[in-house]
């Protein structure tokens, strides 16, 4: 059973802006290589911090409308939302699972 969240246009708002924990949002596409190299590292580091975050994934092919509304210009991103604010961003393959899981504890 996957510890990560698939999110839409549709949900969005429920499952990431309205969620009682801290949620990291991963913004990926089918044709982006990098997201691809980090979508295990997520997975895994949605294991470790289960109960304590919560891991969502959203396509950004198929939901334009929160990846232009959360101004996504680049993939992978990866937002870490808190009361429905985002509150750490990061952007590019340069996101690895290092950066992700320090990014997480320092909220």
């Amino acid at each position: 059973m996957s510890h990560v969240v698939t999110v839409t246009d549709a949900t969005f708002e429920t499952e990431v802006l309205k969620a009682d924990l801290p949620v990291l949002v991963d913004y990926w596409a089918d044709w982006c290589g990098p997201c691809k190299q980090l979508s295990p590292a997520i997975e895994d580091l949605a294991k470790t911090y289960d109960g304590k975050v919560k891991f969502c994934k959203i396509d950004t092919n198929e939901n334009l409308g929160v990846a232009s509304s959360q101004g996504i210009r680049t993939l992978p991103t990866l937002q870490i939302y808190h009361q429905g604010v985002v509150v750490n961003a990061l952007v590019g393959p340069a996101a690895t699972k290092a950066k992700v899981r320090q990014a997480l504890e320092d909220m």
